[in-house]
């Protein structure tokens, strides 16, 4: 019986220990033990050094290279310029319409459907209140509403028709705002009497000569058309009113 050793390494400290008995295989290699059965013999280097985390290097530190982490969305904008809201921008636009005879040309030349959208469903939780459930008819009415005013005006002002159909959409539903209002004062309003139809009276005027005002100032050379143009307003204007009295 022959003995022999073989280098044992523990963190880096080798040390010899005696084994006996069969064919030990050389260091680094594979070889047969005592019964004939195949092994592998592993010869374990010192451990790599893992240095320790850095306290207040989290995500926020990273922002400045290329980890990204939570400093990367302080230079995003925020999200409703996303999404194009302005807050402000629609309340100014909402006092040119509540008052009719104040002209601000320019404000309306940047549309916007958010603006619209908020008056629709105002509008349409006034009409619940009411009892009446009228959501997507107002929306839908607001759509068909804006394309057929976007056609009238485009085949009055021919080449002069610069007003595309997102502007239309934005004019038609910023002058809904009146609407609106008469939606709200119709609910404390005994149903279907004098009152209720001068206001709604009222209303559609209100409406129809906002919108007709928005329309002929963005359009060059249709102040010519101004009649014509608020027809197809009075009549959509007169169907939303009829909406909320039936």
């Amino acid at each position: 019986m022959r003995e022999e050793g073989i280098a044992v390494s523990f963190d880096g400290v080798h040390q010899r220990r005696p084994v006996s008995g069969g064919n030990v295989p050389a260091a680094g290699g594979g070889g047969r033990g005592p019964a004939g059965l195949p092994f592998m013999s592993f010869d374990y280097g010192p451990a790599a050094h893992v240095p320790p985390p850095t306290i207040g290097g989290g995500y926020g530190a990273g922002s400045s290279g290329g980890g990204g982490g939570f400093g990367a969305f302080e230079e995003d904008a925020p999200l409703l310029d996303e999404l194009g809201i302005n807050f402000t921008q629609i309340s100014r636009k909402m006092l040119t319409v509540v008052n009719p005879f104040r002209r601000v040309m320019h404000l309306h030349e940047d549309a916007d459907l958010a603006g619209p959208f908020i008056f629709c469903i105002l509008f349409g939780v006034c009409q619940l209140l009411a009892g009446k459930l009228h959501f997507g008819v107002i929306l839908g009415w607001t759509s068909l509403a804006s394309l057929y005013v976007y056609m009238v005006l485009n085949l009055l002002a021919g080449r002069y028709g610069s007003l595309d159909l997102y502007h239309c959409g934005s004019l038609v539903g910023y002058s809904l705002l009146p609407m609106v209002i008469f939606s709200l004062l119709s609910i404390f309003v005994p149903g279907r009497g004098v009152l209720e139809f001068i206001l709604a009276l009222l209303t559609v005027i209100w409406c129809t000569r906002s919108c007709t005002t928005l329309m002929i100032d963005l359009v060059p050379n249709a102040e010519e058309y101004r009649s014509l143009i608020a027809y197809p307003c009075g009549l959509i204007y007169t169907a939303f009113c009829l909406l909320v009295i039936f």
